[in-house]
């Protein structure tokens, strides 16, 4: 793991550099740059391609749609950054990453690995792709933002980089913000002491409670009444042992109405289980 507070740092490499320069201008992304915990270097493809029209695509063999990206610029763009070929790197430290639908999925389990590096290289696909020696040879992994096709892996860079540096110590006003909430991984009791997550001692609940792997609870703010829909009553009665059943019932149904798949991999109690197959849940 990297040392607390220590900069972890983003290299680009992509065909359109100005691309960047609003997302890393706004929000945690910023802030994060700001206070030294993230840097960012960003590389312009088209800078080590050396014909006259700086071309960085070509035909596919063997026919079909499209242009893909050349391997000799990119292998030289990753050169330019001083970490060492595939065979030699320190991947405890440093990885080079293609962005491209062909990967394994993003998910919050990546983004903590990944934010337990040093250094993370994002290669931006374009086109119809990526020559694939270029994944074999200078990549450590192969990711992919959804189950969907890009115009380009920049979007996708983006939302590596936002996951990642948010989880990073002293990134976030509030710890607990990265802890509890979609995907964490606190469950809302310890199964060795049946501490309840998301308590204050002698206090109401935190305003969050540990996810376990499920989707977040809904959550509702001022005003009481909109739109003819009044907060759920529970919320405002001062019961917090029921606020946080409701939360964790929320969450359990939330997570069986939009991403059933969750389940499978999530810490559930007796209890979860039951109020589960209340819904219909065949687990």
């Amino acid at each position: 793991m990297r040392p607390l507070l220590s900069t972890m740092r983003f290299d680009l490499i992509t065909i359109f550099p100005e691309f960047f320069t609003s997302i890393l201008a706004h929000g945690v992304l910023r802030r994060a740059i700001a206070g030294g915990l993230v840097g960012v270097e960003i590389h312009d493809l088209r800078g080590f391609a050396h014909d006259r029209h700086r071309t960085v695509d070509d035909r596919p063999f063997g026919g079909g749609e499209g242009m893909v990206l050349k391997p000799e610029p990119l292998a030289e763009a990753v050169g330019s950054l001083g970490i060492g070929g595939k065979k030699h790197r320190e991947t405890g430290r440093e990885q080079v990453i293609l962005l491209s639908a062909q990967g394994a999925r993003f998910t919050q389990a990546t983004a903590r690995e990944l934010a337990g590096l040093e250094r993370v290289v994002l290669l931006c696909g374009r086109y119809e792709g990526v020559d694939e020696r270029v994944n074999e040879l200078l990549c450590d992994r192969e990711l992919s933002v959804g189950d969907y096709v890009l115009s380009g892996g920049e979007l996708a860079a983006a939302i590596v980089m936002d996951a990642t540096a948010r989880l990073l110590p002293g990134v976030l006003g509030n710890e607990a913000s990265s802890e509890f909430e979609s995907f964490g991984l606190l469950a809302p009791t310890s199964a060795k002491t049946g501490q309840i997550w998301g308590t204050q001692s002698g206090g109401p609940p935190m305003a969050v409670v540990g996810a376990g792997g499920l989707l977040d609870y809904p959550h509702y703010t001022r005003p009481a009444e909109f739109g003819g829909l009044a907060v759920p009553a529970v919320l405002t009665e001062g019961d917090h042992a029921a606020i946080r059943r409701w939360r964790r019932e929320r969450a359990l149904e939330k997570t069986w109405r939009n991403r059933p798949d969750l389940l499978a991999g999530a810490e559930l109690s007796a209890g979860d289980r039951e109020f589960l197959r209340g819904l219909g849940w065949a687990g």
